[in-house]
């Protein structure tokens, strides 16, 4: 994982305790393989998606010789990894773009009762931290562990209106802000 995202994961971390009944997604399940002096040792790696809905999410990389055991493994490491989402409504306060390896993810706030427009990987974050109108781009590589760690760089990179307010030293009623 690149440091900004530690940074920004360690920045924005929630406790397990804080969230109420959290729910997982297996967004991608992949055999690997080992080579050794014997020949190849094979194991499964899955990427799981933890959230409870209400802007908590977090995602989990878990690796075991079996399946199951890599899926509760990543489950566990996504609990761990619980992180607070920047909302505006039930929408994100304002277009970013975010790169992570060879991905690039764009990120976008809808009007409501847009939906979510994603892949399945980029939907399963956005159902699960709780958007409910959200409207995204992928370019470049489109591998799932790509996409999910460039669509937190980018969810975690976002500011809400007030925030910037706060850096600013402005107050509240200067406020003029829509999101689309």
């Amino acid at each position: 994982m690149k440091p900004a995202l530690k940074r920004l994961i360690y920045d924005y971390h929630v406790e397990r305790s804080e969230c109420a009944d959290l729910e997982e997604r297996t967004v991608m399940i992949k055999r690997v393989a080992k080579v050794v002096k014997g020949g190849r040792r094979f194991g499964f790696t899955a990427l799981v998606i933890a959230g409870d809905g209400q802007g908590h999410v977090g995602f989990g990389l878990g690796h075991a010789v079996e399946v199951p055991a890599a899926i509760k493994k990543g489950a566990e490491l996504a609990k761990r990894q619980l992180v607070k989402i920047p909302m505006h409504g039930t929408t994100v306060p304002h277009e970013i773009w975010a790169k992570h390896g060879a991905t690039k993810v764009m990120i976008k706030p809808a009007k409501p009762g847009t939906g979510i427009i994603a892949n399945a990987a980029l939907r399963a974050i956005a159902e699960l931290a709780g958007i409910k109108d959200i409207r995204t781009k992928c370019l470049g590589a489109r591998s799932a562990q790509n996409m999910v760690r460039a669509m937190f760089l980018g969810l975690l990179s976002m500011e809400t209106p007030q925030s910037v307010l706060e850096k600013r030293g402005l107050t509240e009623d200067k406020l003029d802000y829509k999101p689309f």
